[in-house]
């Protein structure tokens, strides 16, 4: 049976003097996200040797809970917030389990 769930890996590096604006706006997204139907995962992470570098780790039971969590108006304030902020466009990988 084929894995219908979406698992994504998201890095963005964040502009020098951004990073605690960012990870505020981060934090006031997570909580809600958790709550979504069909949101399995979501870790917010840094990387030790780039601490500009900020990678998520998301898993979705489906494409359909994943659409309806960019629907929602804290996950469009939140892209609204990072424009600007980003050094770069976001890595965004697309992971499929073993």
């Amino acid at each position: 049976m084929e894995d219908k769930k979406i698992y994504l890996l998201a890095e963005l590096t964040i502009q020098p003097g951004f990073l605690e604006e960012v990870k505020a706006i981060l934090r006031e997204a997570l909580i809600p996200t958790l709550q979504e139907p069909g949101c399995e995962a979501l870790y917010e992470t840094g990387r030790r040797d780039d601490p500009h570098k900020v990678v998520f780790f998301e898993v979705f039971s489906s494409a359909a809970a994943h659409e309806f969590h960019l629907e929602q108006d804290y996950a469009k304030r939140l892209f609204a917030a990072l424009e600007g902020k980003l050094a770069g466009a976001p890595i965004m990988t697309n992971l499929n389990a073993l």
